[in-house]
């Protein structure tokens, strides 16, 4: 019996159990493109790619799944990484010197999907090793490491150094070889009197291997000598003694001659020959866009092909007055010629080619480069050298990220047809050659359903992407700009070049060809989405945006030209006392426009005064859409195109509402006038502040609540809000519901709004077919000529008035109602209509649960545990167990701007578990995150990247993949 004595209060080991078995906080995997890349390298035997990043990550990548993470100690730029081709590990190079040795590590068989799975594999770090100073003659600064060359037997790393020097590195032991030490010292005295000069030869620029002859190097110094050195004989077998600054060399595959890139814009071809010791010209040099100056040509490859012609492929060397401020990279073979034009830095490349001994010729089968805001592949096989589609990496941030909705288990017909909209999409513009990334073996199951993430952009777009897996995959892309006519509208450019015939006799030189996707500037700011609400079984979206536009759009597999409808709502309904001081709105187009497949806008809904839109909801089924902004909010019937309700939710000191974002500055004083006298104010009231006389049973019932003298110790009391504060009308949250609203006997569809300062407006709509005994209501009106009509049906007022987050109507089990369709198609359970419903309100500062229709509050938490704790996210996600089938349990979940999640039962509000997800100070990835259904979630680590989590200890979408090593997984090296 003393076992059970000092057991906790509260603490039941069943329940313990049960929640194990429920919930689990794990993150898995990073989506999108790595944040500020810095380094890249392939292995061409294994047909994996590795991209390291200035805050000391290293991310390699296969096949579609196969993906694998590493994380220096210490957060430091990679500048460099090598592989040790097929053998699973490779080098990376750090900005503080240090040289790291990684592995692929095969870790023990896991259980995943009901199937063990073995040969799963993590990335790891198994050394390191930073090179010492020299005393003396030498600065510290002459160890810097500047470049790595690993020879084909992969048992010597040769570091070239700042002060000329190159060390050797014995792998995998990591021991510096001092007798194959090369000094500056030794070179020059190699060298030609005349040559000589007295100048230092500067720092080691390029190391590169002989293709044929192993164990010979060619090092290249700044100053532009290039010596081939032979590491068996420790001499110097060959001089050339270039005079222009050296910046890269590469290899011809015969070994008979290299190419020199040069600081003034050109390259070099040397001829390699055993009868003269010292060549002091090349055979040819070439400036392709001089003759003016240029920049500098800082990378050169030159690969070989059955064909004849080589490929020669070179970043940078544009004229720089006239282009010195693009990014490009141009690949040349005999006449062709063309310019890749990038919107972003390149940061390195590398081709995919046959790299085996006994092939005589590279033959190139594809050009993969890394910029800093994207990854872009060129098809080298394809005449006209398109470009491939990224399976995976593609940037999220092609325009900066606005807002995010995921959808599960999407029907396999509309998965389809977005598909086949993604392919059109694509068309002429990329080859649909295979990707040539493809090492690795993806050992996860298959994805049980197909899920969505659909972003909103700066520029006007929502993208589609398949999260399913752990690649995220582009799937198509939609365009809302063509709606409406802006700033930079493509009907009032200048004609096209190509069509004029006289234009086309004047090639453009450089022979410039845009390439990639990322593009951060907008036209027109004012095309910015905001909300994206998307119905999955009619195929309905709605998107809003920043100047109040509210498009409906429906899915059409075909092109189609036609005329948008156009609908204006005025949420202010000629109030007196508000000007608009913001920005215009949308001018609408009043001619049909070509759209593509894909979904098509059928109606256009703006909103007066063209605020951004705030809140939205959609219910296809009823064929309303509900949308608010910092005015008001409006409810439109899109099937009979008529405005059913427009409320004004404006206090009378709404001044901020009036002003629109880009003229907020000016009220900055105004607004820390109003915070300090509101410190002011609550500070003066402390425990004085009585309770106001309740007028209504709602007040009542909060009343009662805030009167009891017991108080949990994980909540504390909250101070009251002001009402005058300002942007107190912004509608935060929308929700429809079929539910009793009027009475307890008759349920139908409702509307609920809630606002900044905590009123909830709840309508009772007469939905023309839906509800109980409406229809005969209206003296017998059809269908097709009644109208949906909104009564207000009940106000609530919430005693702190903190901003409402979140409203959801459960039935009578405490569940929450099913998405429209779902219960009438028997998609879903169907809700409990006979015993009494509930509404939850999730506000800033505490979840309270009010019963229907009285609207008497049932129970409530304060989740003002920790000072300056404030909700920020709320979903509601069902969680199965990991270890019984059929159990799951409908939850509660909370994002706090603590960064922390808080999980709680329905509609109990009991706390379940809490977890510590995103940093508190990382505001901008707590504002990002969206929540899944099945308990997973999604924010942005970076503008390009999206962190997984998952709070589910049964769902989890985590990379598991295995690699086919060269080498026996023995144990780490000592060291």
């Amino acid at each position: 019996m003393m076992k059970f004595r000092f057991r906790r209060q509260g603490t039941d080991p069943q329940r313990e159990k049960i929640k194990q078995e429920l919930f689990a906080f794990n993150k898995t995997v990073e989506h999108g493109f790595p944040h500020q890349p810095s380094a890249l390298a392939f292995d061409p035997k294994l047909e994996l790619m590795a991209i390291g990043t200035k805050s000391g990550a290293i991310k390699v990548y296969g096949a579609p799944g196969v993906e694998f993470t590493g994380l220096h100690k210490d957060t430091t730029a990679v500048t460099q990484i090598h592989f040790l081709p097929g053998q699973g590990r490779l080098m990376s190079l750090l900005d503080d010197n240090t040289i790291h040795l990684w592995e692929l590590v095969v870790g023990a068989p896991r259980e995943m999907g009901g199937v063990k799975r073995e040969g799963v594999v993590s990335l790891q770090e198994v050394g390191n090793y930073s090179l010492p100073g020299r005393p003396g003659i030498e600065s510290c600064s002459a160890t810097r490491v500047t470049v790595l060359l690993l020879l084909r037997s992969c048992d010597l790393l040769c570091i070239g150094t700042e002060g000329g020097g190159v060390y050797f590195l014995e792998l995998p032991r990591l021991s510096l070889k001092d007798d194959q030490t090369l000094l500056q010292d030794q070179v020059t005295q190699s060298l030609p009197d005349d040559y000589r000069c007295g100048k230092s030869l500067g720092p080691v620029e390029s190391l590169q291997e002989h293709p044929q002859q192993s164990g010979k190097v060619l090092i290249g110094y700044s100053r532009g000598l290039v010596v081939l050195w032979d590491l068996s004989s420790r001499q110097v077998e060959q001089l050339f003694l270039g005079k222009q600054q050296l910046e890269s060399l590469v290899w011809e595959r015969s070994g008979n001659l290299f190419v020199s890139s040069h600081n003034d814009g050109g390259y070099s071809m040397w001829p390699v020959t055993s009868g003269n010791p010292n060549i002091h010209q090349p055979a040819s040099s070439t400036i392709p866009y001089g003759p003016f100056p240029c920049k500098a040509i800082n990378k050169i490859l030159w690969r070989t092909t059955q064909t004849g012609s080589p490929v020669l492929l070179y970043s940078g060397g544009m004229p720089r007055a006239s282009y010195g401020d693009r990014h490009c990279l141009t690949i040349q073979q005999d006449k062709d010629h063309v310019t890749l034009d990038f919107t972003s830095r390149v940061i390195d490349f590398f081709t995919v080619h046959s790299t085996e001994q006994d092939k005589e010729f590279d033959d190139p089968t594809a050009l993969v480069v890394l910029l800093e805001e994207e990854l872009v592949v060129i098809d080298l096989q394809t005449p006209g050298w398109p470009s491939l589609p990224t399976p995976y990496l593609a940037p999220l941030h092609s325009s900066a990220i606005t807002c995010s909705c995921h959808i599960s288990n999407v029907p396999p017909k509309l998965w389809e047809r977005l598909i086949n909209a993604g392919k059109a999409q694509q068309g002429r513009q990329q080859t649909q050659r295979s990707w040539p990334i493809c090492g690795g073996k993806n050992l996860a199951p298959p994805a049980k359903q197909q899920e969505l993430l659909l972003t909103g952009h700066e520029d006007g777009t929502v993208r589609f992407w398949d999260a399913s897996g752990v690649a995220l995959t582009p799937l198509y892309k939609l365009s809302t700009a063509n709606v409406f006519h802006t700033d930079c509208d493509p009907s009032d450019d200048p004609q096209d070049p190509s069509d004029d015939p006289d234009m086309q006799q004047e090639e453009e030189w450089p022979p410039f060809r845009k390439v990639g996707c990322f593009d951060p500037y907008s036209d027109d700011p004012r095309l910015g989405i905001q909300k994206i609400s998307l119905c999955k079984y009619s195929n309905k979206l709605v998107v809003t945006g920043t100047a109040g536009q509210v498009i409906i759009l429906g899915l059409n597999d075909e092109r189609s030209d036609h005329l948008v409808d156009v609908s204006v709502v005025d949420l202010l309904q000629d109030r007196e006392g508000f000007t608009w001081k913001g920005h215009d709105r949308l001018e609408p187009r009043l001619k049909p426009a070509p759209f593509p497949p894909g979904f098509q806008p059928l109606v256009l809904v703006q909103c007066l005064p063209p605020a951004s839109v705030t809140a939205v909801a959609l219910h296809a089924e009823w064929n309303l859409i509900a949308f608010g902004t910092s005015h008001g909010f409006g409810l439109f019937d899109y099937h009979r195109r008529n405005a059913v309700l427009a409320r004004c939710t404006l206090h009378p000191n709404d001044s901020l509402a009036m002003e629109g974002p880009l003229s907020r500055v000016k009220s900055l004083k105004k607004s820390l006038r109003q915070s300090f006298r509101r410190i002011r104010k609550s500070r003066v009231s402390g425990k004085k502040r009585t309770i106001t006389t309740p007028t209504s049973k709602v007040q009542e019932a909060n009343a009662a609540l805030a009167e009891q003298e017991e108080v949990a110790p994980v909540q504390r009391r909250i101070e009251p809000r002001s009402a005058d504060d300002s942007l107190s009308g912004v509608v935060r949250c929308l929700c429809f519901a079929d539910t009793y609203l009027r009475d307890g006997t008759h349920h139908g569809p409702t509307l609920w709004a809630g606002t900044n300062s905590g009123s909830v407006y709840a309508y009772a709509l007469e939905v023309p077919g839906v509800g109980s005994g409406r229809v005969g209501e209206r003296g017998g009106a059809s269908e097709s000529s009644a109208c949906v009509e909104a009564v207000l049906g009940k106000e609530i007022q919430l005693m702190h008035r903190a901003p409402v987050v979140s409203i959801c109507v459960l039935d009578g089990r405490g569940k929450p109602l099913p998405d429209p369709y779902e219960a009438s198609q028997d998609l879903a359970i169907a809700p409990d209509m006979t015993n009494a419903h509930s509404v939850l309100i999730a506000s800033e500062e505490q979840l309270k649960v009010f019963s229907l229709p009285k609207v008497s509050a049932k129970t409530k938490f304060k989740l003002t545990a920790h000072e300056g704790c404030r909700v920020r996210k709320v979903a509601l996600v069902v969680f199965s167990s990991a270890a019984q089938e059929d159990y799951s349990e409908h939850t509660l979940v909370c994002l706090t701007n603590l960064g922390d999640m808080h999980l709680f039962n329905i509609p109990g509000l009991r706390p379940q578990v809490r977890y510590d997800c995103i940093r508190k100070e990382d505001i901008s990835g707590i504002a990002s995150c969206v929540f899944t259904k099945t308990g997973q979630g999604f924010y942005l680590i970076s503008p390009s990247e999206y962190e997984r989590f998952s709070l589910s200890a049964k769902v989890l979408t985590e990379p598991l993949c295995s690699v086919q090593l060269d080498r026996l997984l023995e144990p780490r090296p000592a060291r």
